[in-house]
This record gives structure tokens, C-alpha cells and sequence, in this order.
């Protein structure tokens, strides 16, 4: 049985649910090991937090369907419990901490993006609780010498970097760069990342602005930019963010020889929802499914990951799915390699962690953020995202020029 449809309800109180048909009785009858997952399954960033909880359940699925996870000789089932903050970073952390002290769970999952899983973290360090945040790449989130987090994407830089190299080779011509972020953790964090990448490639930023989180009109800001005549526009967002802006540069007629947008292109949604305005919109991610890894863990290769994702959802998995299953995949490894459920020494695991994933290679750094990952650049061609770097799996080449 999968997870049932989570709703959120009117009062503040949580809205847990237990997936794969454990109920509180099967429960209490079996061994089972907990996880917590809280999302933001209502509000702006509900649609990120689906493709999390899509992620998670694949995962959860498939080590179920092996017999669950080998602790010490025994097979414990993976019980995940999911609750919806309704996009509210303090419910965020309320939610993580009643997970530990009344729900129970073994390990945890952080909250969605940067900002929430920094948050969050404070309350899983407090009780020592192993928390894979599989949403966070800020350097902000890891700088706190916290013990018990860790995290499957690069630094922010990894992204920026590779993406203004690629633009500087081909497209000489791109002198000046247009910044737009949307003042949130990752968001803003990213946004200030590709401004050092640009200057430090000898681009001018003629504009850097942030805007609020439920902007609902850019126009002033976009008439602003296209009165600067940049070549290069960069926009940082979650998806319904860069949807809106999108639209309204083709409502004001702003063309640039080079769009970028992170990380709303990766997504499936973004693309049909931009349709033809989307073509040639450069981006970057931490996976692709074009990667060809041949992993320990229990999805073994890429194609497989691909294949058993398609089979459940009828499309194809994007960098958030495939981070929130492989979370749960190196938390399986990391509980079957110590042997026993105690946090300090599936902790200690975790840290060790050296090991190739239908993800990538996973090596986690002093801080608790993954260093071993080399991150795709894409275009958005054909209605399709064309992977431009790193060379291993590389499908085409930067085109320029934006509709």
C-alpha cells in the first residue's frame, strides 16, 4: 500500500501520516525504523515538496519490497512519517522538533530548502538525531558545527561557477550581467555565488536586486533591467517564482542573449508551463538522469533509479526526486553498515561515507555537505534539457540567444 494524500488542516496543528500501510497496531507487532519528513505540502513551495515526498516513498518502496532495512540479522520495515508545514519556516522547526519528542522517529529528513533545513537543524543537533538534507546546498546551512546534518548537494559555486565558464567560451560577446533573487536562503545565496563567478570572469554586474517571497508583479524590476540592456539576465527562484517572471519579460518584450534560472528549468513543471519561452534557458543542477553511475546502493544504476521512477510516476525523475531517494538510500547503507539503529553510530557512518550511488560518487566533507559531486550544466532545447558540462555526460551545445 502506498502513502495516502496529505492534506493540510485548517487549525495549526500537524497533519502526520504513516506511508506503506503500517498502521499504529502493525506498527507496535513488527520492527519497523522511523522517519521523519517535513514538507511543505501546502502553500508557494508545495509543488517542491511533492517531488521530495515522491523521492522519498520510491525509496521507501523499494528497500520495503527487499524485505526492509538488515539491522544486526534482522529486517526492519521503513516507516516514514510526513508532515506538512504548510511553507512556514517556523512551523518547520515546531514540526521537526514534535517528530523527536511525540512522534518518535529514528532519523530524520530536513525541511525543505536551504533556509528550513538550517533551521531545522538546530533541533536535530539538540537531540542528536542524524538529518540528511537532501534540498540544501548554502553554505550558511553547514558552517554551524553541526555534528548530526548532512547534505547531498554541493556548495552553490558547483552550480555558477561551470554554468558562467561555459557562457564566457562560448558567447564572448556577453559583457553584462542582470541579477534578479528572490530574498530567501538558497535562492539569494545562489544569486550572490554567480556574481562572484561573473566578476571573477571578468563580467560586469549591472544589476543585483532581491525581491520578496510572494512577489506577485516584477514588471518595475523587469523595466528596470531591460533599460540596462544586459546580454546576460540571471534569476534565482523556486518554480512559480521564475514562471511569473518569465512571463512578464514576454510581456515587456526583454530579450537578452542569455537567460539562466535556478532551479525552476529543471523541473518538468517549469518546461511545460513555459513552453516556448523557456527555449534556450540555461541551468544548472546536482543530477540529471543522463548520468550513467553504477552505485552500491539499493537502486544500483542510474537507468534503474530511471526506470523504477518512470514505472511509479509515468515521467521522468528530476535532481530533487533523485536526491530525496538517494537521502534514504545512504541512510539504509549507513544502518546496515553500523549494525544497530543507535544515532551515534549510524552518525559516524554517515560521515565516513565514501561510496558511488546511482546519484553520483557520495563522499560527505568535514562539514557535513557532500564534496564529491560534479554538477550538470543544462539548456532547455527542443522542449527538452540538453546537458552542456560536465564532459562524462555531456548531449550538446550552448546555444545563444533567448526567445
Amino acid at each position: 500500500m502506498v502513502c495516502s494524500r496529505l492534506t493540510s488542516r485548517r487549525s495549526n496543528s500537524l497533519l502526520l501520516a504513516v506511508c506503506f500501510g503500517l498502521s499504529a497496531s502493525a506498527a507496535l507487532a513488527q520492527d519497523v525504523v522511523k522517519f521523519g519528513a517535513p514538507l511543505p505540502l501546502t502553500g508557494p513551495l508545495a509543488p517542491e515538496a511533492i517531488k521530495q515526498q515522491q523521492g522519498y516513498d520510491l525509496w521507501a518502496e523499494q528497500a520495503n519490497k527487499a524485505g526492509g532495512i538488515s539491522v544486526g540479522g534482522k529486517k526492519y520495515k521503513v516507516e516514514i512519517v510526513y508532515a506538512d508545514y504548510q511553507s512556514n519556516t517556523p512551523r518547520a522547526v515546531q514540526t521537526t522538533e514534535q517528530m523527536i519528542t511525540q512522534n518518535n522517529v529514528n532519523f530524520l529528513f530536513s525541511p525543505f530548502g536551504s533556509g528550513a533545513a538550517k533551521a531545522g537543524s538546530s533541533v536535530s543537533e539538540k537531540y542528536k538525531v542524524p538529518t540528511i538534507a537532501s534540498t540544501a546546498s548554502s553554505a550558511q546551512v553547514y558552517d554551524q558545527g553541526y555534528k548530526y546534518l548532512f547534505g547531498t548537494f554541493t556548495p552553490n559555486d558547483t552550480l555558477t561557477t561551470p554554468l558562467t565558464q561555459i557562457v564566457k567560451a562560448k558567447a564572448p560577446d556577453v559583457k553584462k550581467v542582470a541579477i534578479l533573487a528572490r530574498n530567501d536562503l538558497f535562492p539569494l545565496a545562489i544569486a550572490q555565488e554567480m556574481e562572484k563567478s561573473a566578476k571573477a570572469n571578468g563580467l560586469e554586474v549591472v544589476y543585483f536586486e532581491k525581491y520578496a517571497i510572494n512577489t506577485l508583479d516584477h514588471s518595475a524590476t523587469l523595466s528596470q533591467i531591460k533599460s540596462l540592456a544586459p546580454q546576460w539576465i540571471f534569476v534565482t527562484g523556486y518554480i512559480n517564482d521564475l514562471l511569473l517572471v518569465r512571463k512578464q519579460m514576454s510581456d515587456q518584450q526583454i530579450k537578452a542573449g542569455v537567460l539562466s534560472m535556478i532551479a525552476g528549468p529543471a523541473y518538468q513543471e517549469f518546461i511545460d508551463a513555459a513552453g516556448a519561452s523557456g527555449e534556450n534557458t540555461t541551468s544548472a543542477a546536482w543530477w540529471h538522469p543522463a548520468a550513467q553511475y553504477s552505485g552500491k546502493d539499493i537502486f544500483g544504476t542510474t537507468a534503474n533509479y530511471v526506470k523504477l521512477f518512470r514505472d511509479k510516476y509515468k515521467s521522468d525523475p528530476d535532481y530533487a526526486q533523485a536526491s530525496a531517494s538517494v537521502s534514504g538510500a545512504l541512510f539504509q547503507m549507513a544502518i546496515e553498515r553500523a549494525g544497530s539503529l543507535d544515532r551515534d553510530k549510524v552518525r559516524d557512518e554517515l560521515a565516513r561515507m565514501n561510496v558511488m550511488t546511482f546519484f553520483g560518487p557520495v563522499k560527505f566533507g568535514p562539514n557535513g555537505q557532500i564534496d564529491s559531486l560534479e554538477p550538470p550544466v543544462f539548456q532547455l532545447q527542443g522542449g527538452k534539457p540538453v546537458v552542456l558540462s560536465p564532459a562524462l555526460i555531456k548531449q550538446g551545445e550552448f546555444r545563444l540567444g533567448v526567445n
